[in-house]
């Protein structure tokens, strides 16, 4: 069985399984401008009600704000770096909700702002692999180490994304935050890719950008959660993760 090789660590594996947005691409490059877009758009829908955000508008996805209001980083632990796009949704509506919008209607605007805005991020396909991304999958593929993608993104944009990388070659399976009962930290993600890969968990290797990811690695029993963290200062939000990388040059397959 290859092996996986990471800051002293050696482990068995037949599988890695990724998450996608901070972990195969660049989180800021599709989601700063995603948020930006539907920050704006939900602020001018409040001012039309004569209302506004009934949280500091930095709280509402967990994002960080340059002096001229653009989004220039987000919170790790906020709801765009770990919510699913139905969580994401809900907490959109809730503000048009508490402004005085019937909350059907509310949940209709949103849809319809976080569709304009993800047409938007289409024009551009801002997808960029992590660094040192294309060599690793490349190792694990000539080593015959199957790869998957479980992300809390929906499976077509999963898909999409991979495309627009020319990375989707790589991944014999993608489980979408639609395609489970419960997204993570639960572990049904890791099982259901371990299932249509032909594998047990524990024959599986965890790489993810959150601690909901290490969480639901360690749930599944798979044989090493590898959390990613390229900001400055120390990764207390990867807690529960095994070994922690900067990039994948960090790794190596035996």
């Amino acid at each position: 069985m290859p092996i996986i090789q990471v800051n002293g660590r050696s482990s068995p594996c037949r599988a890695v399984l990724f998450d996608k947005d901070g972990t195969l691409l660049h989180f800021m490059a599709i989601w700063g401008g995603w948020a930006n877009y539907v920050l704006r758009f939900m602020e001018e829908r409040l001012a039309l009600m004569g209302a506004s955000f009934i949280l500091p508008k930095h709280k509402i996805l967990g994002t960080v704000h340059a002096p001229d209001g653009s989004v220039m980083d987000y919170d790790v632990q906020g709801p765009l770096a770990m919510g699913s796009v139905e969580q994401t949704n809900g907490i959109l509506a809730w503000q048009l909700y508490a402004a005085g919008m019937p909350w059907n209607e509310a949940i209709l605007q949103v849809g319809q702002i976080t569709k304009n805005a993800m047409y938007q991020i289409r024009q551009e396909k801002p997808a960029f692999p992590m660094p040192g991304l294309t060599t690793f999958l490349q190792a694990c593929k000539e080593a015959s180490i199957e790869m998957a993608v479980v992300t809390s993104d929906n499976t077509s944009a999963a898909l999409e994304h991979l495309e627009w990388m020319g990375i989707r070659p790589y991944f014999s399976v993608v489980i979408g935050h639609d395609q489970v009962k419960n997204g993570k930290p639960h572990p049904d993600m890791v099982e259901i890719a371990c299932r249509k890969l032909g594998i047990e968990p524990q024959e599986s290797v965890v790489i993810g950008d959150s601690n909901g990811d290490m969480q639901m690695a360690r749930q599944a029993g798979s044989a090493l959660a590898i959390g990613i963290y390229q900001g400055e200062g120390k990764y207390k939000h990867l807690i529960d993760a095994d070994v922690v990388i900067s990039d994948y040059n960090d790794i190596k397959v035996r």
